[in-house]
C-alpha cells in the first residue's frame, strides 16, 4: 500500500492522530518538502518524534524517478509525506495514478491546509474564496512586472466579489521564502491602494493576521515564515467585522455588501 499523509502546517505535532499512527506503522517513509515545508521543525526532529527514518525526495525524485517508491509499495506499507494536505500538488495525484496503474492500493490521510487555516484566522468565509494564485520571485518568472496569472486571478475574483489567496513563492532547496512585505511591495506596483491581509505562521502557537493597503503592508515586518496574502473581495458584514477586529482593517477601505 502507498499512503499519502498530510503533516499539517507547522511542526512534528501538526499531523492528525490517524496520520501519526499510520506513519509510525509504515515499513518505509518518503517525504517531499519542495511544494511547502514545516518551518517549526526539522527532518531530524520529525524522525525522532515519530521514531522513523525518512527519505526526502527532490522534485525530480518524485515526478521523474518514482520507481523505487512504487516498487517498495508493491510489497510493503509505504508512507509518502507532505506539508499541509497531501493532494494539494498535482504531482502527488500523478504519483497516486501511477500506483493505481501498477495495481497498488492507495490511501489518503488529510492534514490541515493553509487555505482552511486562512479562512479560520481571518474570519472570511471559506466558500467565498475564488481561485488562488502564487506570486513568484521576480527572478523565477523572468518577466517585467507582475505575472498575468496573478493579476488576472485577482481581477477576475474581485469582479465576482470573491476573496483571493495569494501564496508567496517558496524555494525550499535554497531555504528562501518570500515574506509578506516583499509580496505586498510587488503587488503594490499594480494595486497600491488595494487592501490585503497578511497571514503569517498559520498553525503555529503565534499566528499573525494583519490588514492594510499593499503600500502599507510593504513597509511592515511580519516575523518568521511562512507568510501568505489574502485580497478580500466583497465582504459580508460579519466578514468585515472579523477583519476589523482580528486583522486591524480600516472598515472604510473594505468593499462591504
Amino acid at each position: 500500500m502507498l499512503t499519502f499523509i498530510g503533516l499539517g502546517l507547522y511542526d512534528e505535532r501538526s499531523i492528525t492522530l490517524e496520520g501519526r499512527d499510520v506513519l509510525r506503522a509504515a515499513d518505509r517513509v518518503y517525504a517531499e518538502f519542495y511544494t511547502s515545508t514545516l518551518v517549526g521543525t526539522t527532518i531530524d526532529d520529525l524522525e525522532s518524534y515519530h521514531d522513523i527514518e525518512i527519505e526526502v525526495r527532490d522534485r525530480a525524485g518524485v515526478e521523474q524517478r518514482p520507481e523505487d517508491i512504487l516498487a517498495a509499495a508493491e510489497s510493503e506499507d509505504v508512507a509518502f509525506l507532505t506539508a499541509g494536505d497531501t493532494m494539494i500538488s498535482t504531482t502527488h495525484v500523478d504519483l497516486r495514478l501511477r500506483a493505481h496503474e501498477r495495481g497498488i492500493e492507495t490511501r489518503l490521510i488529510h492534514g490541515v491546509t493553509a487555505q482552511t487555516a486562512t479562512s479560520a484566522l481571518t474570519g472570511l468565509q471559506n466558500y467565498r474564496f475564488g481561485k488562488a494564485t502564487t506570486l513568484p520571485f521576480p527572478y523565477a518568472h523572468g518577466a517585467d512586472g507582475l505575472p498575468a496569472s496573478v493579476t488576472e486571478t485577482i481581477d477576475h475574483n474581485r469582479s465576482d466579489g470573491l476573496h483571493t489567496v495569494v501564496y508567496l513563492d517558496i524555494k525550499a532547496e535554497r531555504d528562501e521564502f518570500m515574506t509578506a512585505d516583499v509580496g505586498a511591495e510587488l503587488l503594490a506596483e499594480a494595486y497600491p491602494d488595494l487592501v490585503g491581509v497578511v497571514v503569517a505562521r498559520a498553525g503555529s502557537p503565534d499566528p499573525l493576521v494583519e490588514a492594510g493597503t499593499m503600500t502599507e503592508l510593504a513597509t511592515r515586518a511580519f516575523g518568521d515564515p511562512l507568510h501568505l496574502l489574502v485580497v478580500p473581495g466583497e465582504c459580508h458584514l460579519l466578514e468585515a467585522d472579523a477583519l476589523v477586529e482580528l486583522a486591524g482593517a480600516d472598515r472604510e477601505m473594505l468593499d462591504i455588501a
